[in-house]
C-alpha cells in the first residue's frame, strides 16, 4: 500500500478526529488485533486518523487501514519521567512499522535522547513528526526545531493535581504562534472535541472516552451510585 504525502496525511487529518486506540495496559483488550479492530470500528464512526501505541498494535493496524496513524511507543523509565517514544530505536521501529506520523514527548524534562535527535530521525525516515507538549514554551521550542504538529497532550500531566477540563489556552496560543496544533488531552465529550476544532486546532485526539472501555464504564458505574432512590 503506498504511503501518503506529508500534506496528504495533514489535509486527511484537518479538522477531524483522531482517535487514540489505546486499550487498558494488561486488560482484557490489550490484544493486537482488538487494536486494529478498534481502529476499523473508529474510521467507520468518522475518525479522520488514528493514534497507536506500541510496535505489535500499529503492525497490526496498518494491515486493516490505509487513514494517517500517529505512532507512539510508551515506556516506563527509572531514570526519566518522559515515557512517550523516548528512543531513537522506537523511531525506527514505529516508521518501519507503518507510522505516517511519530509522536515523542516534548516537554522540558529529562530524557535519554535530546529531542533535537529525535526530530531529526524522524524526518530522516520520511514521518511526519509530533511533539507531545505541556506549555506554549516548550510548543513553541519544538516548533523551532522543525515538529510538524505540536499537541497539548502533556499539559496537566507533569505533576500535581489533573485538571478537569482540557487546556484551551494553550491550544490558542500555539495557534496564534502559527503551530499546527493537535489538541489532546481531556477532550472526553463530543462538545469538547468540537470546541478544540472552533478554538484553532487542526485535530483534536480523544483516547479514554472512546476506547478504554474500563474507563467509561466505570463513569456511568459511579455516577450511577449516586443515584438518589
Amino acid at each position: 500500500m503506498s504511503k501518503l504525502s506529508h500534506s496528504e496525511v495533514l489535509n486527511t487529518i484537518k479538522h477531524g478526529l483522531i482517535a487514540s486506540c489505546q486499550p487498558v495496559d494488561n486488560g482484557p483488550m490489550d490484544d493486537p488485533n482488538i487494536v486494529a479492530a478498534m481502529a476499523q470500528a473508529s474510521l467507520i464512526g468518522g475518525a479522520k486518523g488514528l493514534r497507536i501505541e506500541g510496535i505489535e498494535n500499529l503492525k497490526a493496524t496498518r494491515k486493516v487501514v490505509t487513514a494517517p496513524i500517529i505512532g507512539i511507543v510508551k515506556r516506563d523509565l527509572s531514570d526519566s519521567p518522559v515515557r512517550i517514544t523516548p528512543f531513537l530505536h522506537d523511531i525506527e521501529d514505529l516508521a518501519a512499522a507503518g507510522a505516517d506520523i511519530i509522536a515523542v514527548d516534548g516537554t522540558n524534562r529529562t530524557r535519554p535522547v535530546d529531542i533535537e535527535s529525535a526530530v531529526k530521525k524522524i524526518h530522516e525516515l520520511g514521518c511526519l513528526a509530533m511533539a507531545d507538549c505541556s506549555n506554549l514554551e516548550e510548543g513553541l521550542y519544538c516548533q523551532k526545531l522543525g515538529f510538524d504538529i505540536v499537541g497539548s497532550t502533556m499539559s496537566g500531566y507533569t505533576g500535581g493535581e489533573i485538571p478537569e477540563e482540557p487546556d484551551y489556552q494553550l491550544v490558542k496560543d500555539l495557534k496564534v504562534a502559527g503551530c499546527t496544533v493537535m489538541a489532546e488531552g481531556r477532550y472526553n465529550t463530543p462538545e469538547l472535541a468540537r470546541i478544540a476544532i472552533e478554538i484553532g486546532a487542526h485535530s483534536v485526539t480523544v483516547g479514554s472516552a472512546l476506547t478504554r472501555l474500563e474507563h467509561i464504564v466505570s463513569w456511568f458505574a459511579k455516577s450511577i451510585e449516586k443515584a438518589k432512590v
